[in-house]
């Protein structure tokens, strides 16, 4: 997209003021009512991974990540586990690590007065698989993250469900691994979630599946706006083109939202209105609101452009899309 189109998506008409505090908060309520916006049904988390690429790049800490959300108005934080591996590589004793990691994103969010939500979870191992024991190995890996998020005050973690064999196959190992560690996390109150995230994982009729055969209470969906490729080419997971993928992204993020403990605002690109060019961002708000969300919505930006720029257009183009909600 040209940027200097993109930069006029910035403001979206009165929005442009909420440079602070745009989830429902009083310093929020404060200024709804100095712009005349209603309050809308949800509160703001940014995700993570939003910020990637200045994390990897090196140009931007990832314990000062919730500094940086504060900074762009967010409530919530959404953690994504890669991004501190290198750190932790640097640790000999992981446990140790993964303590220390926590005490010092735990003062980041006290200093802040930013809310904690939850870890999104890569790397740690196949949960969908058939050898039980690379299955059962992932399991411990990820029981590790559990403490993790209780530690940070966290209500879930995000994992994938990538497996092997024939699909009812998949359904059974993905119900047991999410069952194990539901229960291993029930005590301390860490719901155990699934993100329509590549794979069997972006088909809303499997995961519906995996819901009913794991029958959790602390197991739920993450349903983002994007996500919906279920095989590339080459059996890559990511990178290559996509050549099947769920054909109605309405119909399957509303299939998944009775199920849904988190929802993860997707984007890529605006056109010079503010609005996404692939979602209709008061299609899928509406789809959420009808589900009776009303608890976080994660912006998660993973367009071209400045990144900075991008979470400000999402921010904004969820905002001003729930104005227009029935």
């Amino acid at each position: 997209m040209n940027r200097r189109i993109f930069s006029k998506t910035l403001g979206v008409g009165s929005l442009s003021v909420l440079g602070m505090g745009v989830g429902c908060t009083t310093k929020t309520a404060s200024l709804v009512k100095e712009t005349q916006i209603s309050p809308p049904f949800f509160k703001l988390s940014l995700a993570q991974w939003s910020l990637h690429k200045e994390i990897q790049a090196g140009k931007l800490d990832p314990f000062r990540f919730a500094q940086r959300a504060q900074g762009l108005g967010f409530e919530g934080l959404e953690f994504v586990s890669g991004l501190y591996y290198d750190w932790l590589k640097q640790h000999k004793n992981q446990l140790a690590g993964l303590k220390l990691m926590s005490k010092q994103l735990v003062a980041a969010s006290n200093e802040t007065g930013m809310k904690n939500l939850l870890i999104m979870i890569d790397g740690q191992g196949d949960l969908g698989i058939q050898d039980k024991a690379k299955r059962i190995e992932g399991i411990e890996n990820h029981k590790k993250w559990i403490d993790m998020a209780d530690r940070l005050g966290c209500h879930s973690i995000r994992l994938n469900l990538f497996g092997d064999g024939p699909r009812e196959a998949q359904i059974a190992n993905a119900a047991d691994s999410m069952s194990r560690l539901a229960d291993y996390a029930k005590d301390v109150g860490i719901n155990i979630l699934v993100e329509n995230h590549g794979g069997l994982s972006s088909d809303p009729t499997w995961v519906t599946a995996v819901m009913t055969a794991t029958n959790r209470s602390n197991v739920g969906t993450l349903p983002d706006f994007g996500n919906f490729c279920i095989e590339r080419e080459g059996g890559a997971r990511w990178g290559a083109p996509c050549v099947n993928e769920y054909d109605d992204i309405y119909k399957e993020v509303d299939m998944m939202m009775p199920y849904a403990k988190a929802v993860s605002a997707k984007s890529y690109a605006f056109d010079a209105n503010g609005n996404e060019t692939k979602i209709d961002y008061s299609k899928m708000l509406q789809i959420v609101k009808d589900a009776g969300y009303t608890g976080y919505i994660g912006v998660e930006y993973e367009g071209e452009e400045n990144e900075e720029q991008g979470i400000i257009a999402t921010r904004n183009l969820l905002i001003k899309a729930a104005q227009k909600l029935t």
